[in-house]
This record gives structure tokens, C-alpha cells and sequence, in this order.
């Protein structure tokens, strides 16, 4: 009869665990520091990058309880084109929002780098940002991404270095960069955001030629938009070219233009869905809005 009871119990939990409703919006207050919760630390790192030929900087988050002892998957997050490795830091909270989080044991433990995504000697975001050069430069992170920065993580802090434990995201241009560099090396990362990817991204065809590998490969495509963000063609087409490949993503649309309002709370969202068993089933449940009709 226990035995019995326990089962019946166990069903309705479970029955009552997958009929919860899909958190689709951050809440009020969700990148306020709170009182009396634990805090990751954010650090500054150098590296030596030979892609670029200097000395390179980066920002590192450590989780709460962050420990030498554990190992850590990683997310690589990128900034846009008029920011540097600091741009999230300043605007975006991503600390606050990480430390809250955990607090509600909402997050599996994870490292943050938020590297500068314009590789070049003077990587500062003075004067025009879109001259050729400045714009080449991001296109370049690429090569210091998969053969400096990664390489240097994995030396000096303990952090797994297999695909399915790296992440790549980022916005605007740096959400062009993550869909680029991310689904372009599927050998490297397993889970990818786009967050109001900028006309950087490359052509559907291009980003997937093989439909049949991001399917086995991927665990999480995310790719997300405000809804009166003029960008908003750049996410559709790629969002349209996967769904008719059939191609598991997320397409998250959301209230707001290009702004680090939608941007944190992309990765309000994103973040929580990292480095877990994923449920493709429910990838269509997450958009706030209707998804636009086709914007090419």
C-alpha cells in the first residue's frame, strides 16, 4: 500500500511539474542587486592573442560558491558594435541578473566571458565604429575566439572543454557573431543566442548548410528580437529558413526596440535554459509575441 501511494504521488507530481506555465518574461526587479544573497565575482583578464598580435583583454564572471575544486561549462558573451568587453558590464547588469538567479537555483553553475569582439591591436570603440577596418575586426574575432581566448579559459580556469559544455551568445553585432562563429563550428558549441542579431549575420543558407548536423548537433538555437526593433528581418529570415529545415530553434519575440531592455532580458531567459536537458517540444511555447509574418 505504500508502495502504491508513493507511485500515485510520484505521478502527480509529475503531471503537476510539466503542467507548469513557461516563464516567458524576466519579473519586475529581476536585475536590482538583492541583500542577502551570495555574489559571483567579475574579474579582468589578459591574454596573449597571436591571431591579433598583442596582448588582449576580457571580463570573466565566477559564480557564486565558484570553486578551483569543480568544474565549469562556459558561456562567451559578446557585445555590439559600438561597445567593448565592458558594454554589458556598464549596461546590461549581467552580474546582477546572474547573482539573482542563482539565488532562486535557477542557473547551473556556469563561467562568463565577456571577451572584446573587435579584434584588432587598437580594439577601442573610439572614432568610427564602421569604418571597414573596425567592422573586418569582429569578422576576425572569430580566429581569436577559437584559437586564443578559448585555449587560454581552459588553461586557467576549470572549466570543461568539450562542445556541450560552451555557449556563445551576444547582441547585435555580437548576436551576428554568435550565430556566425557558433553554428559555423559545431565541433565547438553546442548551445547558441543571437539576441537582435545585426546584418553581420550570414545568409541562412550560409549560417546552415547542413540542416541535417545542426539538428544532431545543437542543443539550444536561440535567436530573439523586439518587436519594433528595425533589425527585426535579420532574426525572421534566419527563424524562417530553420523552421522550413526543420531545424529546432527558438524564436523569441519580444516588446522593444534595439536596447539593453531586451537584451537582459534575453538573458534573463537564455541563461536559465543553458547546460540542461533540453525539451525541444517546448521551443515553440517561449515567444512572448506572435512570430512576424516572413521578412526578407
Amino acid at each position: 500500500m505504500k508502495r502504491l501511494k508513493f507511485i500515485i504521488a510520484f505521478l502527480i507530481s509529475g503531471l503537476f511539474a510539466t503542467a507548469q506555465p513557461i516563464v516567458k518574461q524576466a519579473p519586475t526587479g529581476f536585475d536590482i542587486p538583492r541583500q542577502g544573497i551570495k555574489q559571483g565575482k567579475i574579474d579582468t583578464l589578459s591574454y596573449s592573442s597571436s591571431s591579433v598580435g598583442a596582448s588582449r583583454r576580457a571580463l570573466v564572471y565566477t559564480p557564486p560558491g565558484y570553486s578551483k575544486a569543480k568544474k565549469y561549462p562556459v558561456l562567451y558573451l559578446l557585445h555590439g558594435i559600438g561597445g567593448d568587453e565592458k558594454e554589458w558590464f556598464k549596461n546590461g547588469n549581467p552580474q546582477v541578473i546572474l547573482d539573482n538567479l542563482y539565488s532562486e537555483n535557477k542557473l547551473q553553475p556556469m563561467i562568463v566571458i565577456l571577451p572584446n569582439g573587435r579584434a584588432m591591436k587598437d580594439d577601442r570603440a573610439t572614432g568610427n565604429i564602421f569604418e571597414p577596418a573596425k567592422v573586418q575586426a569582429f569578422a576576425d574575432f572569430e580566429k581569436d575566439l577559437l584559437n586564443d581566448l578559448i585555449p587560454h579559459i581552459e588553461k586557467s580556469y576549470p572549466v570543461y572543454s568539450d562542445r556541450e559544455n560552451r555557449a556563445v551568445a551576444g547582441l547585435s553585432m555580437g548576436g551576428g557573431q554568435s550565430l556566425n562563429f557558433g553554428l559555423g563550428n559545431l565541433d565547438k558549441f553546442a548551445w547558441v543566442g543571437g539576441f537582435s542579431s545585426a546584418p553581420n549575420t550570414k545568409a541562412p543558407e550560409a549560417l546552415v548548410p547542413n540542416p541535417e548536423e545542426a539538428r544532431k548537433k545543437l542543443k539550444l538555437l536561440w535567436i530573439s528580437c523586439g518587436d519594433a526593433d528595425n533589425l527585426m528581418r535579420i532574426s525572421s529570415r534566419t527563424h524562417n529558413y530553420l523552421e522550413k529545415n526543420k531545424v529546432p530553434h527558438i524564436f523569441y519575440v519580444e516588446p522593444g526596440g534595439h536596447d539593453f531592455k531586451v537584451w537582459k532580458n534575453d538573458l534573463y531567459m537564455f541563461s536559465q535554459l543553458l547546460f540542461k536537458p533540453v525539451d525541444a517540444s517546448l521551443f515553440s511555447k517561449y515567444s512572448v509575441l506572435p512570430i512576424p509574418a516572413s521578412q526578407e
